[in-house]
């Protein structure tokens, strides 16, 4: 009997309606996760494996990595940050925020790449810094239409 009681509880309780999410706590997530910063980067990544945890937050975790531009130009793989740049400005626009914050957004870029650039010996690691700062400056120049 014992375990038909717990089973009766576990379907009780998966079958309880997510929390609702107050657009603040939505905003308040959003800016967590997309600072120009070794912290936010790493809880982005953390929400990223755990995209289904953040539901009742209703982000939109689509992404076309790095949209027209190589993923991963000469081998250096822009891939997360296209993607973390993405959420950005996928949710920051669907909360009707996204002037405000694209600044921000577009430095976390550059800086998620700069983490990768950083991983590479120097010769190397100055031609990923001026392949990010292009990347940067498209998004600059181009991503308000995006």
């Amino acid at each position: 009997m014992v375990v038909g009681s717990s089973l009766a509880a576990l379907v009780l309780i998966t079958s309880l309606p997510a929390p609702t999410v107050t657009l603040q706590q939505k905003l308040t997530a959003l800016s967590a996760l997309t600072q120009p910063t070794a912290r936010s980067a790493a809880a982005w990544r953390d929400a990223w494996e755990h995209r289904s945890s953040w539901a009742p937050y209703a982000f939109d975790w689509t992404t076309d990595l790095c949209s027209g531009s190589p993923d991963k130009p000469l081998g250096y793989d822009f891939r997360l940050a296209c993607t973390r740049h993405d959420f950005g400005y996928r949710n920051y626009k669907a909360v009707s925020r996204f002037p405000a914050h694209r600044a921000r957004i577009d430095e976390a870029f550059l800086f998620d790449m700069g983490r990768v650039c950083a991983t590479y010996a120097e010769i190397r690691r100055t031609a990923c810094d001026r392949l990010a700062r292009s990347y940067y400056q498209a998004v600059r120049r181009l991503g308000a239409v995006a």
